[in-house]
């Protein structure tokens, strides 16, 4: 693997590191919050509480607006221009929301960091898509994903060390205002990174242009004619369909793939647990400081494990990934819920809960973003990763704006036990597997070119 492309691939990614940090640093001040500022109380006679609207959950909605939205910069702007913005917008969230004098305003600017999160779930993972080989493109994508299971694991970090050296009435906003400095040094170092040379060909850029970007990307000056030129035939023939709607028809199949395995991601629970585990640990029993203390478990965990499904993506591929991803969640998840059921010890439902994480890590965590950067053609890749995100993102709201209704209900099934919601998501792993058994493609040492025309013809890739 060339140095320089995985440099510049692993900036790119670095996006991803301040998309776990910004998604997980609420978890440490969730239960401040609701204090000091008295945020648990019900929406008129609805069954959502303001906390759940406008605290935990408003960061997402961003999220989904910036994933829906975010295929229009990536491919008017170009790849690298949106990257630089996501990290301005990360930066304006930490400040704006560690400075916060209440609740609407700290909602508005956790709704700004969301949109960076949703933008660069689109660009980051386009951007590597086409800049590296495809017997590299797993690796170099899921370097994304390897960031934002790091991001979540320093976010972990920091609130446990900040909640120990600050006064709990001022501590969360520390814990939300570090992430500033990251930010606004990721900002700079996008500066360095060329333009993709898939969208600058897109874009009509000249070849001396398109010339200067591939050999910024290390490929030798002697294959550099090569590559423009095997880029060139394929962009030739998506211009033809330039104009092609993603909703035309043609690309039902990208779409579909991309709507359920980014639907399947997050009815597996992982942002429940990731946002929640503070809350879900205390509910096991652990005190308010060794719930904060273990929630870092998760977050190493999730970093090892996202290391074996970098390793192996590109080896085993990204089915066989999710094969043991499913039957790893549908084990862990029942007996999460059984834990809770029956009392279980609070170590055993810590077990569990970090082998639901190490299952997520290695199938959905490691594949979701290679998968649906890979499988939509060039002309609408940028707006294809767009569905995918928005989907992904949309579902992540939902869970986390329900599930603190059913964390706090005390009525039926759901009383002060909280083990219905991991059945739940057990059962959903259940139809993940059959979908990776019975629809899921493998794609795997195919070219972008060639998956393109494999998934919006009439020909299957499937295995």
């Amino acid at each position: 693997m060339d140095k320089r492309i995985f440099r510049i691939s692993l900036t790119a990614a670095l996006a991803g590191f301040l998309f776990g940090f910004d998604t997980v640093v609420i978890s440490g001040a969730n239960q401040p919050i609701k204090e000091i500022w008295d945020t648990n109380w019900f929406l008129g006679d609805s069954i959502f509480t303001f906390h759940g609207i406008f605290i935990m959950s408003m960061a997402l909605w961003g999220t989904v607006l910036g994933s829906l939205f975010g295929g229009i910069p990536t491919d008017r702007l170009g790849r690298k221009k949106t990257l630089f913005w996501i990290g301005i917008l990360y930066f304006a969230s930490a400040m704006g929301s560690a400075l916060a004098p209440e609740a609407y305003s700290f909602s508005f600017f956790r709704f700004i960091g969301g949109v960076g999160v949703g933008a660069s779930s689109v660009a980051a993972p386009v951007y590597i898509s086409e800049i590296s080989t495809a017997q590299t493109r797993g690796r170099l994508t899921a370097m994304y994903q390897f960031n934002i299971v790091f991001g979540i694991l320093l976010a972990f970090i920091s609130n446990y060390l900040i909640g120990m050296i600050f006064d709990e009435s001022i501590a969360w906003r520390w814990m939300l205002g570090i992430e500033g400095l990251p930010a606004l040094i990721y900002t700079f170092m996008v500066f360095k990174i060329p333009n993709s040379p898939r969208w600058l060909l897109m874009k009509d850029r000249t070849d001396a242009m398109v010339m200067e970007s591939i050999t910024l990307l290390g490929i030798a000056k002697d294959k550099a004619s090569l590559h423009l030129e095997q880029i060139k035939v394929a962009i030739v023939e998506t211009k033809e369909k330039k104009n092609e709607s993603l909703f035309s028809g043609r690309y039902n199949k990208p779409l579909l793939l991309a709507f359920l395995i980014a639907f399947f991601n997050q009815l597996s629970g992982i942002n429940f647990v990731l946002y929640y585990a503070p809350e879900i640990l205390e509910r096991a029993g652990l005190a308010s400081g060794e719930s904060l203390f273990s929630s870092i478990s998760i977050g190493v965990i999730n970093l090892i494990f996202t290391f074996v499904g970098i390793s192996l993506i590109d080896k085993l591929g990204r089915k066989q990934l999710m094969y043991i991803g499913s039957i790893g969640y549908i084990v862990s998840l029942s007996m999460v819920g059984w834990c809770f059921y029956s009392g279980a010890s609070s170590l055993l439902l810590l077990t569990f809960i970090l082998i639901f994480i190490a299952s997520h890590a290695v199938g959905q965590g490691a594949v979701i973003w290679v998968f649906i950067s890979e499988i939509f053609p060039n002309n609408v890749r940028s707006y294809g990763q767009s569905w995918g995100t928005g989907t992904h993102w949309v579902f992540a709201a939902l869970i986390t704006l329900l599930t603190p209704t059913f964390l706090d209900a005390d009525i039926g099934i759901f009383k002060d036990n909280p083990w219905p919601i991991f059945i739940f998501f057990a059962v959903m792993m259940v139809l993940q597997l059959l979908w990776v058994m019975f629809m899921m493609p493998e794609t795997k040492g195919i070219t972008l070119e060639e998956l393109g025309k494999l998934l919006s013809g009439k020909q299957d890739k499937s295995k």
